[in-house]
């Protein structure tokens, strides 16, 4: 009886030490690729902010980011705008924008606006959709062909939800709810960029 006791005493400590060790080789790990997965999270938002700006400047836009709390939600999702300045001239921003309202939750995008709201790129920067669907959502809303390119649109001045609910932009086919969410974001971003000029008049 003494001896299964010291086994099962024996066991536990071993238990104990083993949960110990993997907690802190589990911790060693997290912190060695978190900075990693910043940077490259980082990159990632430097290369949309590059991708999607058209209008000249020489500004860090990265550096002179602004947050809008006003349309930032209780989960971390934030509307950042990027403001393009050339000398002391706004000539335009990257938005980053996300949707909560995505058929497999949120994604995010980042939206070029030249200085008089038109848009001027797009980039999907971040999504949960059914796979393929990032790819098309990347491709379907710059594509000339019917009503599908955003780009050169604005959205104060047209009408930018999808042709099924009696705007001028053709849905992605089979992916309506996507699609309204992709403009849902690119409003939100839209609003972000009219706060963001109204505050720095």
């Amino acid at each position: 009886m003494s001896g299964a006791k010291s086994t099962l005493g024996t066991m536990i400590l071993s238990l104990g030490a083993i949960t110990i060790i993997a907690g802190a080789l589990l911790a060693g790990v997290a912190e060695a690729t978190s900075e990693p997965i910043a940077e490259a999270n980082k990159q990632k938002q430097v290369d949309a902010i590059k991708a999607v700006a058209t209008a000249q400047f020489d500004n860090d836009p990265a550096a002179a980011a602004v947050t809008i709390a006003e349309l930032s939600d209780d989960k971390g999702h934030n509307v950042i705008v990027f403001p393009l300045i050339n000398g002391e001239e706004l000539t335009g921003a990257a938005v980053e924008s996300y949707t909560p309202n995505a058929f497999s939750g949120f994604f995010t995008i980042m939206v070029g606006f030249d200085v008089d709201g038109n848009i001027t790129g797009y980039e999907v920067v971040k999504h949960e959709e059914t796979a393929g669907l990032g790819a098309k959502m990347q491709d379907w809303f710059r594509d000339p062909s019917g009503h599908r390119n955003v780009i050169g649109m604005n959205p104060g001045v047209n009408n930018m939800t999808v042709s099924k609910d009696g705007g001028e932009v053709d849905a992605i086919t089979a992916a309506t709810i996507s699609s309204r969410a992709f403009l849902d974001a690119i409003d939100r971003a839209y609003k972000g960029y009219n706060q963001y000029k109204a505050s720095n008049n």
